[in-house]
């Protein structure tokens, strides 16, 4: 068929606009039951060659929108773009997206290559096309040569069967790959291992990624942006750094790294600081990031490595009673009671300055003003 002169793309066809974003989540909501919204409103865009990563427990709504994204499941409202065209209505084979699942879904009873080999055979591709991407994919995740092509995925192990459904997804070199969990199967030194060559891998390829995982030192680590969710609603969408260091609300300060959390009441603000007294009759200044006004309830967040052990010059200056000792080689947690909370962690740097520290004893502690962030109250 001919249009203008010249031959229509195919539905599946991306065309490349750097002027939009690549995928567009515009207005998407998902109901299983006509009733209940698992997805609420979502709008969200994604640029080429980014690496995003929707976070959040499970329930949450990531994986129901990745499954959305991919074509497996249909939004209830909304429209999704993919390369500026709407996608809603086509089916998933036409949507040239790669897949990573969890559980790998790689085929049983065919061989690495014939694996790797099934999506561009049903894309009609030439038996030496078909030989030559097989074999730059091997390449790609490192199971290169003779050794593994040839056997059958029970002949493998966990990391070489998720190398394999990688090299699968990537083989016939979609512009957009979406992975669910894949890490999940893995023990810990092989997933973070993983974790790693995904990352360079996005690096060298600038394919755009979409990631789903619950585990959040996991989307630290590789992601250029992450969509914090929690009852089917981006609670925040930003860079690693800035989630950890700027959360602002309290589920994405609980949520992503470890944290302090501290009750009290706002008394007072000046410019972008907040009074806060706390439940133990101290009060200290705090960022004012989102918290009502004065006589409202706020929680106070505080990062472990960001609290000042016998610091006499350090602002916001409590008593801390420490409770337990926990020696983890490059640093000690410790577990403190302040203000009235006996699960106050902080984390001290191995060094002899503070070796003397003792189970018991109270110690004084304090932070800057603004290491310390005044959020909704949970």
């Amino acid at each position: 068929m001919l249009a203008f002169g010249r031959q229509l793309l195919a539905i599946g066809d991306i065309v490349p606009d750097q002027d939009r974003a690549f995928v567009v989540f515009d207005g998407v909501q998902k109901s299983y039951d006509g009733e209940t919204l698992v997805v609420k409103n979502l709008n969200l865009e994604i640029a080429r060659g980014e690496f995003l990563t929707m976070l959040g427990p499970s329930g949450s709504g990531k994986t129901t929108c990745l499954m959305m994204l991919a074509g497996f499941e249909v939004a209830t409202h909304g429209q999704i773009n993919l390369g500026g065209r709407p996608i809603n209505n086509i089916p998933p084979h036409k949507r040239g997206i790669g897949m990573v699942f969890q559980n790998y879904a790689l085929f049983p009873h065919m061989t690495v290559a014939e694996n790797l080999a099934f999506p561009l055979q049903v894309r009609r591709m030439s038996r030496a096309e078909v030989d030559g991407k097989v074999q730059r994919a091997l390449d790609m995740v490192q199971m290169g040569g003779t050794e593994f092509a040839g056997r059958r995925p029970a002949q493998l192990s966990g990391g070489q069967q998720q190398r394999v459904a990688l090299a699968r997804a990537l083989v016939f070199e979609p512009d957009l790959v979406l992975m669910d969990e894949p890490l999940g199967a893995l023990d810990k030194q092989l997933r973070e291992h993983m974790q790693y060559e995904i990352k360079h891998l996005h690096e060298r390829l600038g394919v755009t990624v979409v990631y789903v995982t619950h585990d959040q030192s996991e989307a630290l680590t590789m992601s250029d942006r992450i969509a914090v969710f929690n009852d089917g609603v981006i609670q925040q969408l930003a860079t690693p750094e800035d989630l950890y260091e700027r959360p602002e609300n309290a589920f994405v300060a609980q949520f992503i790294g470890e944290n302090n959390k501290l009750d009290g009441m706002v008394t007072a603000f000046a410019d972008k600081e907040a009074r806060v007294h706390l439940d133990g009759a101290e009060e200290i200044g705090a960022l004012a990031v989102n918290c009502r006004g004065v006589g409202f309830p706020t929680m106070l967040s505080i990062r472990p490595e960001r609290v000042l052990i016998a610091e006499p010059s350090a602002p916001n200056q409590l008593q801390g009673r420490v409770v337990e000792l926990i020696y983890l080689g490059d640093h000690i947690r410790c577990r403190m009671e302040v203000a009235g909370r006996d699960d106050f962690i902080v984390k001290i740097p191995n060094s002899a300055k503070h070796s003397m520290l003792r189970v018991g004893e109270t110690t004084p502690i304090g932070w800057l003003t603004n290491d310390c962030r005044a959020l909704d109250a949970a």
